[in-house]
């Protein structure tokens, strides 16, 4: 049996987006996983960081998995470490961030893995690259849409050309 789930990819230090098109490429090419659909690029300021933190590249997977949200998060977190994450500060700059933000039928309350993603709800970065992916979206019952758009980081935002799945083509979800 298989479960959708949604994963936000982030980078604001080094080759960001190609950082992010092979964290993709390695989801995808994980047993147990596919990736199924893909958001365009989106370009914010850090939130929460340190104030001098370069922006960030997001972007958001739809997975299918086999695999528990645990596992999804273990892989998640082995792609980030070949990546070089480290997590000295918190919210400060990474090569690489990976968030399992989603799993279909989900509800988490464990400190390792809270699903649906604690903060998703108030993060425009995570929310309006879902909303292009997906359009029909809903978290904690309401459109991904309307969320992006009340989210104090949304006026920040910008949508670019770039995807994380080029190989794909235009547009940048499957």
């Amino acid at each position: 049996m298989t479960a959708r789930c949604v994963v936000a990819l982030g980078a604001n230090l080094g080759q960001r987006l190609t950082v992010l098109q092979q964290a993709v490429r390695a989801l995808d090419a994980t047993p147990g996983i596919s990736v199924t659909a893909a958001s365009p690029v989106v370009e914010t300021r850090a939130v929460g960081g340190p104030q001098d933190s370069p922006d960030y590249l997001n972007a958001v997977v739809e997975l299918r998995t086999r695999l528990t949200p645990f596992e999804v998060l273990a892989v998640c977190q082995s792609i980030e470490a070949e990546h070089g994450r480290t997590r000295d500060v918190r919210w400060g700059p990474r090569t690489l961030d990976l968030d399992v933000v989603w799993f279909e039928g989900v509800h988490s309350d464990d400190p390792r893995l809270q699903l649906p993603h604690p903060r998703a709800h108030e993060r425009a970065f995570v929310l309006e690259p879902w909303a292009l992916m997906d359009p029909r979206a809903h978290l904690h019952g309401r459109p991904v849409r309307e969320l992006a758009r009340e989210a104090p980081d949304f006026a920040d935002l910008t949508v670019t050309e770039q995807c994380v799945r080029p190989e794909v083509g235009s547009p940048c979800d499957t």
